[in-house]
């Protein structure tokens, strides 16, 4: 049984973030203070605090990609994926590894897109088509 993951970690702008975290990528708003904000990312607890945002480096390679590190993401059945992928090309955020077929004709064959919150952020959304296909070898 999966259970949802609670995450916290540094934005510089609490009013960005509730555009770009609510707004773009529509994840409901929690509760909040005037130094952190909580949202429901896509089932999950994600508390956004102001601060300096960690460090990231371009180290992590999978498959054709180097991807930042670390980063955090969700992955999502394939038609939210795409919804997904669409609202944020429609709002023009830039993709640092545009949408994207990863691993074709393998087990676990995905959808991923990259992209950065505006505090620069490291996002990654997966899609399944089958998401039993999550740990497939």
């Amino acid at each position: 049984m999966l259970t949802p993951f609670h995450l916290a970690y540094h934005v510089t702008d609490l009013d960005a973030a509730r555009r770009f975290y609510g707004g773009v990528l529509g994840c409901r708003e929690g509760r909040s203070t005037e130094t952190w904000v909580d949202f429901d990312f896509f089932g999950h607890q994600i508390s956004l605090h102001l601060g300096e945002p960690f460090t990231t480096t371009r180290t992590g390679k999978v498959g054709n990609h180097m991807v930042m590190m670390p980063h955090l993401g969700v992955v999502l059945p394939l038609d939210a994926w795409e919804a997904l992928a669409a609202r944020i090309e429609a709002e023009g955020i830039a993709f640092d590894i545009p949408p994207v077929v990863r691993f074709p004709g393998e087990p676990g064959e995905q959808r991923t897109m990259f992209f950065f919150d505006p505090s620069g952020n490291p996002i990654e959304i997966k899609g399944f088509r089958d998401l039993d296909g999550i740990f497939e070898q």
